[in-house]
Parts: structure tokens; sequence; C-alpha cells
């Protein structure tokens, strides 16, 4: 069984704040796009007043683009409904220090409106209701996240002065698991690692990656809800220490023509003894087989919750580690679905998402198309052998806009998330569709300026 004991307690944070050791509390929730957004108070204020009743926040924090400009098409936030609060609930569970800003301890809030009842379409929400639904069955979820990421020497002021153009990467070459290139930065590296283990975060590893400058952290996997908070929570400390130490490092799905930042997501299943249910002896159960075959059917109606972006698109390439088939396979990495491990280690890897994921929708996405194989009792197609790039398979979306229409017209979303939901994220896919259609790109200029 998991320990839910959370990294710090309220009574640690109340010896902490009358000692003087933390006089700053951070209450943040993930938004769309997967940041955290929220409040910084003063600690003692904070005990006094938000530890027991929360805060407010404008609701407008989920109706707004990647750039925080006020968007049209929310039906739960706009001018005409005066963008109001929303009421910002802190989940004790999820108190923990923050050893990368001094004196700091942070917790992140669920989301709800002034009547008590929960905003259903908040990240946080949506995989609490699918976390929900999953426990109906008497299942919990363990999910693992591999996160990449590309270091540059450059700061984030430098990066946003250059146009992030002509960045100098923190490694010239493939450093693949090579323990040198990892070791050009490791006084980066160390201090991540070490800090998210400082912040309650269970550390297993670094590792060089392909693209110049490219790493990647890893972390233990846990239940499903643990995991992706302490995903956004890494993503802006890792952030922060980058900005402390005067670099600065990209999450997103494509930074260039070369290999892109990767967020493999691993899942099992298990009961209400802590055992794996994913497993019969070494093979696979009737219910993987079920959760496994829901995946595949759900895979590109869902794929608006595993590659949110219009970048996100631009990592599956055939022969580039980033699926294109939907198909599934044996420790088979040309597939968008791997099986992986042995007996009570099995577990399933879905390969779509990038770096720039908000975990909260992907893991709901996991689980919401599990729940719809286990349902319908859906037969598992048979395994992938060979590679899944060149053989007859049906491919994932290859743009936001054909995601966004599968998405729209999917009667396993609208069954699973309800039409609220639905809508809601249709509309951010649009925000977003809408914005690039308007853009006048890099490329254009160098293509049509002189020559055309």
């Amino acid at each position: 069984m998991a320990d839910h004991t959370p990294p710090l307690s309220v009574e640690e944070l109340h010896t902490l704040v009358a000692g003087g050791e933390i006089d700053t509390v951070v209450l943040a929730f993930p938004d769309m796009q997967g940041r955290l957004q929220g409040k910084r108070f003063a600690a003692r204020f904070f005990l006094d007043e938000v530890l027991a009743h929360g805060t407010e926040g404008c609701n407008y924090l989920l109706a707004v683009d990647t750039e925080m400009n006020t968007v049209d098409g929310y039906a739960m936030s706009s001018w005409d409904r005066g963008y109001g609060d929303f009421a910002m609930h802190p989940d004790l569970s999820t108190l923990r220090r923050v050893p990368w800003n001094e004196g700091t301890a942070m917790l992140i809030a669920d989301l709800a409106w002034n009547d008590g009842s929960p905003v259903v379409a908040a990240p946080r929400q949506i995989l609490r209701r699918q976390l929900e639904r999953l426990a109906e069955l008497g299942y919990t979820a363990n999910v693992g996240t591999e996160l990449e990421f590309i270091v540059f020497k450059d700061t984030y002021e430098q990066a946003w002065d250059a146009g992030y153009k002509g960045l100098t990467p923190a490694n010239q070459y493939n450093i693949d698991y090579s323990v040198l290139g990892t070791g050009r930065i490791e006084p980066l590296l160390r201090r991540i690692r070490n800090e998210m283990a400082a912040a309650g975060l269970t550390v297993e590893s670094a590792k060089g990656e392909c693209n110049p400058g490219q790493h990647e952290i890893a972390f233990k996997y846990d239940e499903a809800l643990v995991t992706c908070d302490q995903h956004a929570i890494y993503k802006t400390g890792a952030k922060e220490i980058a900005s402390q130490e005067g670099v600065s490092l990209t999450f997103m799905a494509k930074y260039n023509e070369r290999e892109g930042n990767s967020c493999h997501i691993h899942l099992s299943l298990a009961d209400a003894d802590g055992t794996n249910v994913m497993a019969d002896g070494q093979e696979m159960s009737q219910v993987m087989r079920h959760f496994l075959a829901g995946q595949l059917a759900a895979l590109r109606d869902f794929s608006l919750l595993y590659a949110p972006n219009i970048n996100s698109y631009k990592r599956f390439q055939p022969g580039s580690f980033a699926p294109t088939a939907v198909a599934w396979g044996y420790d088979n990495r040309t597939c968008a679905l791997r099986v992986v491990g042995h007996g009570r280690s099995m577990r399933f890897e879905n390969r779509l998402p990038g770096g720039d994921v908000n975990p909260h929708l992907a893991v709901a996405g996991l689980i919401a198309a599990g729940l719809h194989g286990i349902e319908q009792k859906l037969e598992l197609p048979e395994v992938c052998a060979g590679n899944a790039y060149t053989a007859e398979y049906d491919h994932v979306p290859t743009t936001l806009h054909q995601a966004a229409e599968l998405w729209e017209h999917s009667p396993i979303a609208k069954a699973a998330f309800g039409e609220e939901v639905v809508a809601h994220y249709l509309n951010m896919a649009r925000v977003e569709l809408a914005a690039f259609d308007a853009a006048v790109t890099d490329w254009e200029l160098r293509r049509s300026f002189e020559r055309l």
C-alpha cells in the first residue's frame, strides 16, 4: 500500500513558521496548460486565514491562452459573466518545502465554485473524477512520467531577446546514456535531483538524451494524482533552478528538427491490497487486456489530451522514437503503446505525450480509455512484433486540427468526461489553431521575403 504521509505536516509547518524557517507559502493549481498558477502568502497569514478557508482566484485562469490572453468561447468564464472568482481549497496532502526558494513551502489547491461544487473543467478535478470511476471497480492507478528537456547556456531573458534562435545547447552532440555528457552539467542536474528529493519527490536517475543538451531526470512511480502533482511541481522547480543557475531549459515537444522532448507515461492498476492486477503470473491479465484494448480504441480520440499544442504534432515522425501507429507491442518502441515489466512490475507505457503535456489531463485520458475497454470488454488486437512505423496501422493525428475534430465528435470522450469538459478543451484547441493561423512565422519570412 502507498504511504499517504504528506512530505510536510501542518504541525511541522506551524513549528517552522514559528521558528522563522518558513516565511512564505505558495498555494497553486495546475491550469489547462499544466502550469502552476496561484499566490504567495505570508506564512503567518496562510496559517491564520487561508489554511481553514482557502482563497480565491479569477476564473479566467482556466479560460486564457498560453500567453494569458482572455479569449472567447468558454462557457465558464467570459466578459459577459464578469470574470468572477472560484475558490482554491488547499490539499494538505501536498504540503511540502520548496528548497530552491528560501523560506518557502507550497501546496496544491482543488478548485470549487462558491456553492462548493467542483470546477469540472479544472485538470485536477478531471483526473479526480476518473480516479473515482476507477475506485468504483476497486482499483487505484500507479503512474510514472518520464520527462525530457533541453538545457541551454543562455538565460531565459537572453533566449527571449534572441527570439529563441541561435541558442547554445549545454552539450554539442548526442550524449544518450553518456556519463561524460551528463557530467558536463552535473552541478545543475545534481541540484535539481537533490532539491526535488528534499521537496518529497523520489528521484531515480538522470541520463543524457539524443538532441544536443537534452537530458531526462526520472522519478519513482506513485499513485496517479500524486505523480501528476509532482510532475507539475518538478517542471516549475526545474525552470526556477535553471534560472537561478543562469541557464535555461525547455520542455517543449519539438524545439528543432532533431529529437523532440517526450514524456512517456507508465501506468498499472492495483487492487485494495496494492497487488498489481495487470499481471496473471507472468502473463497479462484479462483486466490488462481489456484496459490496453481501451487505450487503442480511444487513442486517436484522446490525442488532444496527450498532444495538446500545435508543436506537439511535430514529434510524430517515422523512425524518431515518437509514435505514429495506433499499435501495441512487448517492449517495442515503435508502437504508441509499449508493454513492459513482468509479474508485479507489469505495466504499459503510452509514448504519445511530449514534454509539453498536461499530466493531469493525459492520465485522466489513460484511465478513461482503460475504463472504456473494461466496460465494453474490448478484445486486444494482435501484438505488433516488428516495425510499427512501416506496418498497416491507423495513424495518430498529424495536426492539432485533426485531434480537435476527433475529440469533438468522440462518443467515448463525451461519455467519460461530459459535454462541458469536451467543449472546454475543444475551445482551447480552437483558440490555439486560430492564433497559429494568424501568425507570420520565420519559415514564411525566410522563404518569401526575397524569393517570392
